[in-house]
């Protein structure tokens, strides 16, 4: 009786630890992402899911590589991640003009940039030429603001640029070491919480975007991945949607909770303009949707790319994702 006790002690005891939560975790779906570092619309996302497991829900154990924009596409473009958590569509376009097969998924975030000055005698766009302007050349968001400006009148062949990572920006304008700093969200709200005196130079991002494509929203930044891996990871591309939605969802829902969990090292002042940004959204800009529901306005974004020479052609059709 008592060797009978034993083994189904012991067998109990197997069975936990077959049902351990260290168990259970080996069988997750492992998958690396390459997004763009902090700050960056791309960085906004991930902590939240991996704080609120959404990725654990969705039987996955997602790794966020976080690289510099120059690094993201090379290494995004060359295969080595074949999913990309800063893709930016005129580089999706791009990628596939040079002949890597990629497809814009989803997407996450609408455009949203502009130049930023400290300089008394910039007062307008067309100031900016004969002067210095940093700004993350590799970046779509480099390549969306200049269009905006060239729609102002502003010869960007007359602007110097600086190229510098979308770190290095903040650090520029807080410095005051160029007479213009591109930026976007979430950085413009770091910058304006140590140096509030800093001036917009406005690119009527809503007003040259309706009169050019017929529609106040530009898609801008979402997933993307490579054509191989999405025929062979059909299933996993839902998932990818359901946890970023769900982090979308709990951010708007909790936005001083999501700063923190955003930047848990934060100061009181960023933290607080985090909060605004998320609360307000018309400078962040999250607008979640399916690649296929928006073609015709992802179409328009890749003629504004192809006016600035910045596309050499036509995108292929099969970059952008059909399937839901």
């Amino acid at each position: 009786m008592m060797l009978f006790k034993k083994v189904l002690t012991c067998l109990g005891l197997g069975a936990t630890l077959f049902f351990s939560p260290a168990a259970s975790a080996q069988q997750l779906e492992k998958l690396s992402i390459v997004i763009f570092g902090w700050p960056s619309l791309g960085a906004l996302l991930p902590p939240i899911i991996k704080a609120q497991k959404l990725d654990a829900k969705q039987g996955m154990d997602i790794e966020f590589a976080e690289r510099t924009p120059d690094a993201y596409t090379a290494q995004f473009n060359s295969g080595e991640f074949k999913v990309g958590g800063s893709a930016a569509l005129l580089t999706v376009g791009l990628a596939d003009l040079r002949g890597v097969k990629v497809a814009y998924l989803f997407n996450i975030f609408d455009f949203y940039g502009t130049i930023v000055t400290s300089e008394p005698q910039v007062k307008a766009l067309k100031d900016l030429e004969g002067k210095t302007l940093a700004a993350a050349r590799g970046t779509t968001n480099f390549v969306m603001a200049s269009w905006f400006a060239t729609q102002q009148g502003v010869d960007m062949k007359k602007v110097s640029v600086v190229n510098t990572a979308t770190t290095g920006l903040v650090g520029y304008a807080l410095a005051n070491r160029a007479e213009g700093i591109q930026v976007w969200e979430p950085a413009l709200t770091t910058i304006r919480a140590k140096n509030p005196v800093i001036r917009d130079l406005d690119l009527h991002i809503a007003q040259q975007w309706t009169k050019f494509a017929g529609s106040a929203n530009v898609p801008y930044l979402g997933l993307a991945a490579h054509i191989d891996w999405i025929g062979k990871n059909p299933g996993t591309v839902g998932k990818l949607w359901q946890m970023h939605k769900e982090a979308a969802d709990w951010m708007q829902a909790n936005p001083e909770a999501a700063a923190r969990v955003i930047t848990p090292k934060g100061d009181a002042e960023s933290l607080a303009g985090l909060v605004a940004l998320i609360k307000a959204n018309d400078r962040l800009g999250l607008n979640m949707k399916w690649a296929g529901d928006i073609g015709k306005e992802i179409e328009q974004v890749y003629k504004a790319g192809r006016s600035i020479d910045f596309l050499p052609g036509d995108p292929a059709s099969s970059t952008i994702y059909s399937g839901k």
